[in-house]
């Protein structure tokens, strides 16, 4: 059973993927607000007359308690993949499609100079172009970025996680997915 559980908070905020032992403890303590999509059956062990103990896990669930909303801001954790993913395995300087293994974590602003290793100061690119930029910005090296990098909201996130995600998963993050995000060129 390789797919995890969508998790939401109680005001409908998609908060990370849970195993199927977290989602059974959510469940098992009445902490499900409402769930959503297709179950997954999980069989236990047999009870004294013999009976198999069978559990259904939905592929979204809610949990109740008190939405993370005002103060505390989802995000999301940086991550090469993620990065990668998010650009589409396209050189931001060459505008070639690479493989993931080809391509690099490209910063903005250097590293040397106080660049700081996030999703708003780095693209994919290709070692070439990554060497031929070097240490200096893309206006000092005359090779202007083909994309702005951006920071993906806590649904981009989560699909660009790298997990295996079910259609119906996906449809509900998908709704918070703004409208000019790269993302949605994934589903094509």
């Amino acid at each position: 059973m390789s797919h995890l559980i969508l998790k939401i908070d109680s005001s409908f905020q998609p908060v990370g993927w849970i195993d199927f032992e977290r989602a059974a403890y959510y469940m098992a303590k009445d902490l499900v607000l409402w769930d959503s999509g297709e179950n997954t059956t999980l069989h236990g062990g047999h009870n004294c007359d013999g009976v198999q103990s069978i559990l259904k896990l939905p592929s979204i669930m809610a949990i109740k308690g008190k939405p993370r909303n005002g103060k505390f801001k989802y995000q999301i954790n940086f991550s090469k993949s993620a990065m990668i993913r998010r650009d589409r395995n396209v050189c931001a300087y060459c505008g070639t499609v690479y493989r993931s293994a080809d391509l690099e974590v490209e910063h903005i602003i250097p590293e040397s100079r106080g660049g700081a290793t996030d999703f708003k100061n780095t693209v994919a690119a290709c070692r070439t172009c990554n060497c031929l930029k070097s240490n200096r910005t893309p206006e000092e090296a005359k090779m202007p970025l083909l994309y702005v990098p951006y920071v993906p909201n806590i649904h981009e996130g989560l699909i660009l996680s790298g997990r295996s995600i079910k259609a119906d998963q996906m449809e509900f993050l998908m709704q918070g997915v703004p409208k000019h995000s790269r993302i949605r060129s994934l589903r094509t």
